[in-house]
């Protein structure tokens, strides 16, 4: 880790946070050259954090040889101007395993995701998140999020039992539940927004003391989205409102038409300027051709 605490929750805290791609080629292999131009213009376009390896970039697909190679070529490349963030998740033996690939590589945290499938109880929760991270003395942020939310409470519990955990991302958007947190564990962390096209519950998100979140247009806007961001900040209601109008609501009804696309459409919008990381792996699957082309319209209104 080449950054301190204090600059990975400062960076966390203040900024456009996001999560790139991951490129395949068409046979679906990891493409490392384009990978490394990806994040390398990530940061020619001002992104606060990079979080590499996350639901956006497909974890759940990736082998462990994969993710070694991308958190490597992340780190490389960003070269410590701003915090690389991996993800981890699955069994608690996996995402041990993980976590200290992630840490060898020399990211500056881990996004510990929700475990998969199975039904979870919060105070197994809090065990399962507990014992990841005191498996290395990197920083986390816990990803409330899926089958493992956990409630003010188990928050405060978790970040007492864990001084590591800096940070929790929220993916839920139940605004009362997230401000209850908020409230009750106060600045002990930091409050990353993390819904699906997180934009849309952005102003929701600043109301509470939530200042920033992660951008998957990003990935193929990224003036627009730092435009958005910065008037959000700035209180720019008219801007805000026509950019959210304009652009996020139909990106929204065109993301909801089939699930998974809150990935495959942000796979479709890189194709469709010119960046593509190829398709998206299994189970997931790609928009139709009138999906695609509904997609390239909006973007073109919107640049």
């Amino acid at each position: 880790m080449a950054l301190s605490i204090d600059n990975i929750r400062s960076s966390l805290s203040d900024g456009l946070l996001s999560f790139p791609i991951t490129d395949f080629d068409e046979n679906g292999k990891f493409q490392a050259d384009t990978y490394k131009q990806r994040i390398e213009w990530f940061i020619e376009h001002d992104v606060s954090s990079v979080f590499v390896a996350g639901g956006t970039g497909e974890f759940f697909s990736l082998d462990l040889e994969e993710y070694k190679q991308i958190c490597k070529i992340a780190v490389d490349t960003v070269a410590g101007r701003v915090p690389v963030i991996a993800s981890a998740g699955r069994s608690v033996a996996e995402a041990k395993t993980f976590v200290k690939a992630a840490e060898e590589a020399g990211c500056d945290g881990i996004l510990l995701m929700p475990p998969f499938l199975t039904e979870c109880p919060e105070d197994g929760i809090v065990e399962y998140a507990s014992q990841i991270m005191q498996s290395s003395p990197i920083q986390f942020i816990y990803y409330n999020r899926g089958n493992g939310i956990l409630r003010a409470e188990r928050v405060k519990q978790l970040a007492a039992q864990n001084p590591n955990l800096i940070a929790l991302k929220d993916g839920v958007g139940n605004i009362a539940a997230l401000n209850d947190i908020v409230k009750t564990v106060g600045d002990r962390l930091v409050y990353i927004g993390g819904v699906p096209t997180a934009e849309i519950f952005a102003e929701a998100y600043i109301s509470i003391g939530v200042n920033t979140y992660s951008s998957a247009v990003f990935n193929f806007m990224p003036d627009m989205a730092n435009r958005f961001y910065k008037a959000l900040r700035a209180g720019e209601k008219e801007t805000v409102t026509a950019i959210i109008k304009d652009f996020f609501i139909p990106f929204c009804r065109l993301r909801d038409e089939k699930k998974g696309y809150a990935v495959s459409l942000i796979k479709a919008g890189a194709t469709a300027v010119g960046r593509s990381a190829g398709d998206v792996r299994a189970p997931l699957t790609m928009p139709t051709a009138e999906q695609e082309e509904r997609l390239k319209a909006l973007i073109a209104a919107n640049k």
